[in-house]
C-alpha cells in the first residue's frame, strides 16, 4: 500500500480510532469532542471557517478512503463523526455537562437517523454522503441542545 493511502486511512479512521472493533462511530466521536473542546474559546466566525475547512478535507479524505477500502461507507471511517461533533458544539459554551449531553444527542441522531439525517445517508454517495449525514446529525444535536437549554432557562 502506498504511503499516501496509509496517510489517508490514518486520518479517515480518526488516527486509528475507527479500527476499534466495537462501536467505532461512538469512539470516533470522542476525538471530535476533544477537538471541539480545544477550539471552544474561538470566535464563532473563525470556528465556522475552521469547521467548513475540516468538513471539506473530511469529504475528500472519506471519499479516498472509501475507494481504498473498496466498500461503501465503511464503519472504520470516522472522520465524519469528528466533523459531526464539531458541528454539534458550534457556538456553544462547553462544560463537562454540556459536552456529555451534546455527545449523547449527536450519537442518538447519528444512530437513529431521523430526517434529514437518514435521507442524506440514503441519497448521497462518496465522501459527501459519508460526511453529510453526520453534519446533519450535528446540526440537530446543536439545535435540540439550544432548545432544551432555552426551556430549562424558562423554569429556573
Amino acid at each position: 500500500m502506498l504511503f499516501r493511502d496509509r496517510w489517508i486511512l490514518f486520518w479517515a479512521t480518526g488516527c486509528g480510532v475507527g479500527k476499534i472493533p466495537v462501536a467505532p462511530g461512538t469512539f470516533g466521536s470522542l476525538p471530535g469532542l476533544f477537538l471541539a473542546w480545544c477550539v471552544a474559546g474561538w470566535h464563532t466566525g473563525l470556528l465556522a471557517v475552521f469547521i467548513l475547512t475540516i468538513s471539506g478535507l473530511a469529504v475528500w479524505v472519506a471519499h479516498q478512503a472509501e475507494r481504498i477500502m473498496g466498500t461503501k461507507d465503511p464503519g472504520a471511517i470516522v472522520i465524519d463523526e469528528v466533523v459531526g461533533m464539531l458541528v454539534a458544539c458550534l457556538g456553544l459554551s462547553l462544560t463537562p455537562a454540556s459536552a456529555v449531553i451534546l455527545f449523547i444527542l449527536f450519537r442518538l441522531f447519528d444512530i437513529l437517523k431521523p430526517f434529514p439525517v437518514g435521507w442524506l445517508d440514503k441519497h448521497l454517495t462518496g465522501g459527501v454522503g459519508i460526511v453529510a449525514d453526520d453534519v446533519a446529525a450535528g446540526i440537530l444535536a446543536n439545535l435540540v441542545y439550544r432548545a432544551g437549554s432555552g426551556l430549562v432557562a424558562l423554569f429556573i
